[in-house]
């Protein structure tokens, strides 16, 4: 019987250790971050356009490429390598946080009727609808780590459309890096990216000041 209480004593020991080793485990992965967009203050010196005041605009649904349409804020290593990080994460849609940071964007530097972002209500007048495909959107990282800093980077095509006809106004591209990204630091990845908003913001200005110029 001794016998018998000891091997009972060791499997429950043998068990807690067990159970102990996992919950330990647990505890020592590093918390979920989640990200958004929008929060950076437009630069003091953009002056306003004042010939769009009045306007009104809308955003329609923005387009991701495929790769893009994940939860997890991507890095690219090298030329082809991309890594989604478990741990970072965009705290909404992407194609949504995007539309309504450059909507924010543009209201912060045009007095505009509206920035009305999809979907929006029935039968609402816009003088134009703006269509921006995200084509990237990440940190670049070296393919040797230790080499150098990394970069943010954001490419976009967008499109100025009338709609009324659907006829095509205006496009361009948006093709933005900055340097000096330390890369892991995903706070100061997001911060590089959102400023990549602004200047995205800064083309589709232009691209109606163009527009309505006399």
């Amino acid at each position: 019987m001794p016998n018998a209480m000891k091997g009972i004593r060791l499997i429950l020991l043998f068990i807690l250790f067990v159970l102990t080793g996992c919950f330990s485990l647990g505890r020592e992965e590093p918390p979920q971050q989640h990200y958004v967009l929008g929060g950076s203050r437009m630069p003091e010196t953009e002056a306003s356009a004042e010939r769009l005041a009045g306007l009104a605009i809308g955003l329609r649904q923005l387009q991701l490429a495929e790769y893009l349409e994940s939860p997890l804020v991507v890095v690219r290593q090298g030329l082809h390598q991309i890594h989604f990080s478990e741990f970072h994460r965009w705290g909404e849609d992407l194609g949504g946080g995007v539309n309504r940071a450059v909507a924010g964007y543009l209201a912060a530097r045009v007095s505009f009727e509206g920035i009305d972002v999809v979907p929006w209500p029935p039968r609402t007048r816009h003088d134009y609808l703006i269509q921006i495909h995200l084509l990237r959107f990440e940190g670049l990282a070296p393919q040797q780590l230790a080499a150098a800093g990394g970069e943010a980077y954001l490419l976009a095509t967008w499109a100025i459309i009338g709609p009324q006809d659907g006829s095509m106004l205006a496009r361009g591209t948006t093709d933005y890096r900055a340097r000096g990204w330390t890369v892991g630091d995903y706070d100061g990845l997001v911060t590089l990216l959102d400023a990549g908003l602004h200047e995205l913001s800064d083309d589709l200005i232009a691209a109606l000041e163009s527009l309505v110029a006399p």
